[in-house]
């Protein structure tokens, strides 16, 4: 699953990046987190950003607690899932980023965090779907949720599951309102490890309280438990 990822860029990045206008102020994020309002591109608007809370309610989950929303499917059947077929033909969104976050287990108490980056250390972006619904209260909320896929030979060491991670050019057909449906799952691939990198950082990412630059930086593992040959 994908549950925490960066973006850590500034506006002016964004916007010349993806090519769409942001309307409002944009502060860089390093520990985004389910539930938070965030930076995405719709096909319905892809020249400019709206800001979507992480984390779909499934019809059946309606007005269910926050735990129960949805915050990844998988993109190998997003297609036949009535809970997503409609989202994936007709609300197809592209979620900014610069980097993700998987927790390693060594052992039944102790995880490490890793971030996962373009090599080059620049913006992509994830392969989203979203929806719309109304609250009780009557209010219209903008939901998303990100595609993942079977890891790649970088991503298996540390989890099980990979985000759909796009191109420039993977996102024009993801964002294409006339992509066939076999053009739109062959996107959904795992992306290339050796256009990636990964690094272990600090156990201050575990907390959606935290987001500053320290939580992107790559961290000794002497620094996180004490004990060098974690990563040995």
């Amino acid at each position: 699953m994908c549950g925490r990822y960066s973006l850590s860029k500034s506006k002016i990045e964004l916007e010349e990046r993806f090519q769409a206008e942001m309307l409002t102020d944009f502060k860089p994020r390093y520990n985004i987190a389910p539930t938070q309002l965030v930076p995405v591109v719709t096909s319905q608007s892809p020249k400019g950003f709206s800001f979507f809370y992480w984390g779909i309610t499934p019809e059946f989950g309606r007005n269910k607690p926050v735990s129960q929303k949805l915050i990844n499917a998988k993109a190998e059947s997003v297609h036949q899932k009535m809970t997503f077929k409609s989202s994936f033909k007709q609300r197809r969104c592209i979620i900014p980023a610069d980097g993700f976050y998987e927790w390693k287990k060594l052992g039944k108490k102790t995880s490490i965090p890793h971030r996962f980056t373009l090599r080059e250390g620049g913006l992509f972006s994830f392969a989203g779907i979203w929806d719309e619904y109304e609250t009780v209260d009557g209010e219209n909320q903008h939901t998303f949720l990100i595609l993942t896929t079977e890891p790649n030979e970088l991503v298996s060491e540390v989890h099980d599951r990979m985000p759909v991670v796009l191109t420039p050019e993977t996102e024009k057909k993801w964002l294409n309102n006339y992509s066939s449906e076999e053009e739109l799952l062959e996107i959904l691939k795992p992306f290339s490890a050796n256009e990636m990198l990964s690094y272990p950082v600090s156990t201050l990412v575990n907390s959606v309280k935290n987001d500053s630059p320290a939580l992107i930086r790559k961290t000794d593992p002497m620094d996180q438990h004490g004990n060098y040959t974690l990563f040995g």
